[in-house]
């Protein structure tokens, strides 16, 4: 297998309540598929294709995905009503060539209440004791995952953060007087880095985290390491977008619909 992917897939999403009442935030649509699917595909098109997703809230959800993916996607033969030997084959035969993805995927059950450092401790037996990558749910980018990967193993620390500009939320007017000079609709953010997620960590990082629920990556854990000059910051200048509200959710499935989708580097 090659280096883990962990994606942080628990969350109950309180701030888009309208969509994830009935299923987890990274299963929201864009262009018709979930969030987590264009994630893990931004992983792939880098060569990364072993993921543990974190499960939660509606967890169940994020596994049917999985458990019928291939039967979602191809023509499917099925033997209804007859009587067939037991041992006969009454699974669905699915058509066509190879797999869709090639993804290894482990669906890891995390708790319900759990914070973000407390679900990544929880699958420590999954990812084991070598470098691994690790994401949020709900965010896209067009960050070169291997150029962050060098990055990483050439400071030789415990952790790298990806540092992004966050995009404005309202619209940006450059004026004179009355006059509206020009009109963007979502700027980069002029302010400082922020963190972006696509972090990659050495082992190391599990000396930093607990089991406990209210152990939360980005409080103790993170502020330690940096404490202890074992945090470091990948500057990603490109593309970054996160998916917390309706406008968000607007916004994103507009730009895959007009072909402007720049987290789409697979083809």
């Amino acid at each position: 297998m090659g280096m883990k992917v962990v994606i942080l897939a628990g969350g109950q999403g309180m701030r888009i309540r309208e969509e994830t009442e009935f299923r987890p935030k990274p299963m929201i649509a864009i262009g018709g598929r979930p969030m987590l699917w264009h994630i893990m595909k931004i992983y792939d098109h880098h060569g990364f294709r072993d993921f543990v997703v974190c499960l939660g809230y509606k967890g169940e959800v994020i596994k049917n995905y999985f458990l019928n993916y291939e039967l979602m996607a191809r023509d499917v033969t099925l033997t209804l009503g007859a009587r067939l030997p037991r041992r006969a084959g009454r699974a669905p035969r699915i058509h066509g060539p190879g797999a869709i993805e090639r993804w290894t995927v482990t669906l890891a059950e995390t708790g319900l209440t759990a914070m973000t450092g407390a679900r990544l401790k929880c699958v420590q037996r999954h990812v084991g004791n070598s470098t691994f990558m690790l994401t949020y749910g709900d965010g896209v980018a067009d960050v070169d995952l291997r150029t962050l990967l060098a990055f990483h193993r050439k400071h030789g620390k415990i952790a790298t953060m990806t540092g992004v500009r966050p995009p404005s939320r309202f619209g940006e007017l450059v004026t004179d007087g009355a006059r509206v000079r020009s009109f963007t609709e979502k700027p980069a953010g002029a302010g400082g880095l922020i963190n972006g997620g696509f972090f990659v960590f050495n082992p190391g990082i599990w000396n930093y985290l607990t089991e406990e629920d209210d152990c939360t990556l980005e409080r103790e854990p993170l502020e330690r390491l940096a404490r202890d000059r074992q945090l470091m910051v990948y500057a990603h200048d490109g593309f970054w977008q996160c998916l917390d509200t309706i406008r968000d959710l607007n916004y994103l499935n507009d730009l895959w619909s007009g072909g402007r989708a720049a987290w789409r580097v697979w083809r």
